[in-house]
């Protein structure tokens, strides 16, 4: 990591910030920070410099947009290759690096950015953007006090056994717990001995692959999960994109390719926010019935945000058979940070489990599983899902209503449920060009094109279409879940002056 050294000053009529800014973008002018090289982190900075973390923030932000750093995901701020700067010496500069647009700060799309939260929460840091991620979540009215006090009282009355080695599938009570949440809730049918808990969707296909074994042909919906095909893709499993219509999967396609498990949302897809029809799922049933050793594999990620009409049950309460692996998370309906997802296996998966797989450790920590069952059982997590709910609704109707004088040039779909909208232009209008000019305006929306299986180069292993993104007509997705009614009505405002 590159020692940096910055003088300060105050009252020279420069921000702290465009000194910072400066004084690294002179470094990697002048070769003393060279390419690949790793900057302090944002908190380290600002602690060495005692100036707010927001100042490096900035600084580093307008860097990024300029293209002379780059954040890497999980690993830290790095300076770019110095061919890829080689085009920035003739561009003028601005006075102190930042650039004006009708008194707003212009704030590109960071260069190799994965858009749409494939790694989280978008890659990089956009300073003063205001940010339509699908993935975030509001945490403002989550009952803190209440999860401090529960925590409290179960460390105080802890005694050894709390702190012993658990049951690998997690602890009775929990697992009693889900399965009592989930048959009032989703018409989930199953028993505590059916369910497995892990920390992240990610442990559990994980587990899931010791389970169904090695090569295993699965179908994905195109377009999908990105994480999940990743994590297929990482277990060698051959994976076939099957396209969708306005019920989602098409089934035919299925018995065609030869595939023996389907991975689907039918309760709302992500990103199209497709909820898919009862006849539909009968239809993949039918198909799971027809051979041996088929399965559906049900992801009910954010099954509990629905704003119109009844809840759907989940495809799991009409299988009679054994044929759906029901899979579900806490990180939507409690926080990110909870990390505790459940999976609920059929009996003839279980067996195998139970003969394979035992062995494996819970990965969830036991004095968060009896937290999390205490604020289940004792009815705080119905009451805080109640609120969420209505705070969601009521950005929901927000966005839309900010979204009525764009509907001459967009069609908005998945507005029933779920916390993101799509929109499809109506116009020869490209994706590319819808990012960037939202970019412009500093508002960060994401491209579909980076859930489509095939069309992105960031899927390693696929068989790309570099036009593919310029080409097509555009289609964005809108996340609501993390901004505030003023934000949502400033971000609509912004995009309304450019789209």
């Amino acid at each position: 990591m590159y020692d940096m050294t910055i003088r300060l000053q105050t009252g020279r009529g420069t921000s702290l910030y465009e000194q910072i800014y400066g004084h690294i973008k002179g470094e990697i002018r002048d070769g003393k920070l060279l390419a690949g090289e790793r900057l302090p982190s944002t908190r380290a900075l600002s602690e060495y410099l005692q100036v707010a973390r927001s100042t490096v923030e900035y600084a580093y932000g307008q860097l990024m947009d300029e293209g002379y750093i780059e954040a890497r995901p999980y690993k830290g701020y790095f300076v770019c290759p110095v061919e890829e700067l080689a085009g920035l010496e003739g561009m003028q500069e601005s006075s102190g690096g930042k650039q004006e647009n009708g008194g707003r700060c212009v704030t590109g799309r960071i260069r190799g950015e994965a858009q749409g939260g494939v790694t989280g929460k978008g890659a990089g840091n956009c300073p003063g953007c205001i940010d339509f991620s699908p993935v975030d979540i509001d945490m403002s009215v989550f009952p803190f006090s209440v999860w401090k006090k529960i925590t409290r009282n179960i460390l105080t009355d802890a005694n050894s056994e709390l702190f012993a080695r658990g049951e690998a599938q997690g602890d009775m009570g929990l697992r009693q717990t889900i399965c009592r949440y989930l048959h009032s809730s989703r018409g989930v049918n199953c028993v505590p001995g059916q369910v497995i808990l892990g920390a992240g969707n990610d442990y559990l296909l994980l587990l899931l692959e010791k389970i169904l074994g090695r090569h295993v042909p699965i179908a994905m919906e195109n377009p999908t999960y990105i994480r999940s095909y990743q994590i297929f893709r990482s277990f060698a499993y051959p994976v076939v994109a099957l396209g969708m219509d306005q019920g989602g999967m098409l089934p035919d396609r299925l018995e065609k390719e030869g595939v023996r498990v389907a991975y689907v949302m039918p309760s709302h897809q992500f990103p199209t926010g497709t909820v898919m029809p009862v006849g539909r799922r009968m239809e993949l049933l039918r198909w799971a019935l027809g051979g041996e050793g088929r399965y559906l594999i049900e992801d009910d990620y954010d099954s509990e945000f629905r704003f119109r009409g009844k809840p759907i049950p989940a495809l799991q309460s009409l299988d009679r058979q054994g044929k759906v692996i029901y899979i579900g998370t806490f990180s939507k309906s409690i926080a990110p940070a909870i990390r505790v997802s459940f999976m609920v296996l059929p009996p003839s998966l279980l067996e195998v489990y139970r003969r394979d797989c035992s062995f494996y450790s819970c990965t969830v920590s036991r004095i968060d599983q009896r937290i999390l069952d205490e604020f289940i059982r004792d009815g705080y997590f119905e009451r805080h899902l109640n609120k969420m709910r209505k705070l969601y609704r009521d950005k929901h109707e927000l966005l839309l209503e900010k979204l009525e004088p764009l509907k001459e040039r967009f069609s908005v779909s998945g507005e029933n449920a779920g916390l993101h909208l799509l929109l499809r232009t109506k116009r020869n209008v490209t994706e590319e060009e819808l990012l960037d000019k939202a970019a412009e305006q500093g508002v960060r929306v994401y491209g579909m094109s980076a859930y489509e299986i095939g069309t992105s180069p960031e899927r390693e292993g696929m068989d790309l279409d570099p036009g593919s993104r310029k080409e097509k007509p555009g289609a964005v997705l809108l996340g609501f879940g993390g901004l505030s009614p003023d934000q949502i009505r400033e971000g609509m405002e912004r995009l309304g002056e450019v789209w």
